[in-house]
Parts: structure tokens; sequence; C-alpha cells
């Protein structure tokens, strides 16, 4: 049972991937050409002040920002989310959990939120936990992601 429930998330995910890839092909080729990390760079934002709680710098680093994405900066499904907002026109403020020092127990922090084996990458919306990865395409695909953001003023459009 718990193997044929792995397996049909594992294949769900796998679908969410391969539709949100479409969706970013055809973007590319119709509308504005390959999607530019780079324009984002001022969207980073480097982990600041000390806070002894890993939990609690979670909270506050999410509330500080309308978009928060926790990630660490080799995932390749961490780099597709960031793309994904970053597209959208939505710049968001970017945590990589393997540049902070700190950043081992966040990610333990953030497993333990979510309740899953792997803690990125993690969005917050308007200081609310939206989840991970599989969440994020989710709302992307039926549509409920666009409206989300604009509830939380993160997208005027």
């Amino acid at each position: 049972m718990i193997e044929s429930t792995r397996s049909q998330v594992n294949s769900d995910t796998c679908n969410l991937l391969a539709d949100w890839q479409q969706l970013e092909e055809e973007l590319n080729r119709e509308i504005r050409g390959p999607l530019d990390l780079n324009r984002c760079k001022e969207s980073i934002v480097l982990p600041s002040r000390s806070v002894s709680d890993p939990l609690e710098q979670v909270e506050r680093l999410a509330s500080e920002n309308v978009v928060v994405i926790f990630s660490i900066s080799s995932c390749c499904i961490c780099h597709a989310i960031k793309r994904l907002f970053c597209g959208m026109g939505v710049n968001p403020a970017v945590h990589e959990l393997d540049e902070d020092p700190k950043g081992k127990d966040m990610e333990k922090a953030l497993t333990r939120l979510l309740g899953t084996s792997s803690a990125v990458p993690i969005v917050f919306i308007g200081g609310k936990l939206v989840g991970s990865m599989d969440r994020v395409m989710a709302s992307h695909i039926n549509g409920t992601l666009v409206p989300l953001l604009k509830e939380a003023r993160a997208l005027w459009l």
C-alpha cells in the first residue's frame, strides 16, 4: 500500500514537472525568450541577524518579504521554482541554506515543519507556508498561484 502510494506521488510529481516544463517552453518561445535569473539577482537576500531557534529564524525570514524561497544553490528543483517566480515578474527573497552558517539547522526545522524528508525548495507567500515544489506547481497549474500572489501584493497584473 505504501509503495503504491509512493509510486503514485512520484508519478504525479513527474507529471506536474512535465506540464510545467511544457508551459515554460511555450512561454519562452512565444513571449520573451529564455528566462534570465540574473534579472532576479537583486532579490536574493542573505540571511541576517542571528536568532537562536532555527524555526524562529525561518518564521522571521519568511515574514520579512512577500515571497520567500528557502533553497539550496545546487538543487535543480530549487532553481526551477526560482525561475518560475522570476518569470512571472515576482522578485522573491531567496535564502540559500547551503550558504548560511545556520542553514543545516533551518533545513532540519523546515523538514519538521513539513513532515517530509526533503525540505527544499520551500515557498512562503505573505508569510504563510505554501509548501514545497509539488504544492507550488499544483497551485500554478490549477490557476490558484497567481491569485495568491495578487492577494499578497507580490504581483500586480
